[in-house]
């Protein structure tokens, strides 16, 4: 959307937009995470993938996450602590871990999954399957569109 004010409108803005969005439904998934499973945000992102994708290293996973080093340290070390991920030295680079669900995170993530789909069928029980669809287009064009910008970003922040 192009601006021709020099004003921004944080309404219409949507970087702000899709924070904002973002931050009430982690916020919501959160509260009943950490309620029933003693689960952080970034504890269930990380069950989440390592669920899809075992083995990956925590570098990995942080990436796919969006968690920094210091919160994905922290976010593994006590899964790691409550005995639902394990670590695995990796055979090709042995400074790299790899990181394994064990039998009770994957018991946790068995009990997570149903409630993030209630969750996510509550959110779009107003769009029909055709509008579901192309969100999720509007979507992975976004997210591929903010990766390409990435470097031009980091050009011009030099």
């Amino acid at each position: 959307m192009k601006k021709e004010s020099s004003k921004l409108n944080l309404q219409r803005f949507l970087p702000y937009r899709l924070t904002k969005l973002s931050g009430v439904i982690s916020r919501s998934l959160a509260e009943r995470y950490s309620r029933q499973f003693d689960l952080t945000i970034q504890e269930w992102r990380i069950l989440a993938i390592l669920g899809e994708k075992p083995g990956l290293t925590a570098r990995e996973v942080g990436v796919l996450a969006s968690l920094d080093k210091v919160n994905m340290s922290r976010a593994t070390e006590k899964l790691e602590k409550s005995g639902r991920i394990t670590r695995q030295v990796v055979a090709e680079d042995r400074r790299a871990f790899s990181l394994i669900l064990t039998e009770d995170g994957k018991a946790v993530l068995e009990k997570i999954i149903p409630l993030a789909s209630e969750y996510e069928d509550l959110l779009l029980e107003e769009f029909s399957p055709s509008e579901i669809e192309m969100l999720d287009g509007f979507l992975n064009r976004l997210d591929k569109r903010a990766d390409e910008l990435i470097p031009h970003l980091k050009k011009n922040s030099d």
